[in-house]
């Protein structure tokens, strides 16, 4: 399985944010660059860069993203507020070999064939954000009607392949998963399935793997030092 450790950037300072309230933060890194070149460091195989600023329309880190994507070698993907055609070939221009998107997937349907249409499945994913099984969007602030297991079946017959699934409930708690929803959203998902929200230490990677999901995204529980990268590379 693979365990991708997340830089979450917050007006420009590598942060974890508590179930998601850009008022709770603790800040980990002054420079989101060190963070990603330690997690390059300790083997990571990928990254999983965050816009807080961007997803929740407070700002944007741009110039952080193009700083890490000049020193890391590792394939990253970034996240928050990709919300147009335009943004998403922005990301890739900077090097990013995914680019993550999450609102516009429900709310503007026809931006994400767009994407997927112009630059391909492979470098598109769908970050699925729920409460439980109740999609959120807007940086977590807005709950929709949708569940997320008939979203999974409207992304698969748009054409995405890979699925990010957090459950905003848990991230940045280290309360551990909710195993039981995750096992639904894998039965309803045929794709390349990533998990995170609420990763507390090796115990849910061995849970998930046993479930069958291919990624993890790993965030306080990395920073913390209750999850050694070094056993998942």
């Amino acid at each position: 399985m693979l365990v991708i450790p997340a830089v979450d950037i917050q007006a420009g300072r590598a942060v974890r944010l508590y179930e998601g309230d850009p008022e709770r933060q603790t800040v980990y890194f002054e420079n989101p660059v060190e963070a990603a070149l330690h997690w390059q460091g300790q083997g990571a195989r990928a990254l999983h860069l965050v816009d807080l600023d961007a997803a929740t329309g407070r700002g944007e880190n741009r110039p952080a993203l193009k700083a890490i994507a000049k020193r890391v070698s590792v394939p990253f993907q970034v996240g928050g507020g990709v919300r147009s055609l335009e943004a998403a070939r922005e990301i890739l221009g900077l090097g990013a070999s995914r680019v993550v998107v999450g609102t516009v997937a429900v709310k503007a349907p026809e931006v994400l064939e767009a994407m997927l249409t112009e630059l391909g499945p492979e470098r598109i994913a769908v970050s699925l954000d729920a409460r439980g099984l109740a999609v959120v969007v807007s940086g977590w602030a807005e709950t929709t009607n949708l569940s997320v297991l008939e979203a999974c079946q409207r992304m698969w017959a748009m054409g995405v392949r890979t699925l990010v699934y957090t459950d905003v409930r848990r991230d940045g708690t280290l309360q551990g998963l909710d195993l039981a929803t995750i096992a639904q959203v894998r039965a309803a998902w045929p794709g390349f399935l990533i998990a995170g929200g609420g990763i507390a230490g090796e115990e849910d990677l061995r849970a998930l793997k046993t479930l069958g999901v291919e990624g993890a995204i790993v965030g306080k529980a990395l920073y913390e030092g209750r999850v050694e990268l070094g056993r998942w590379v």
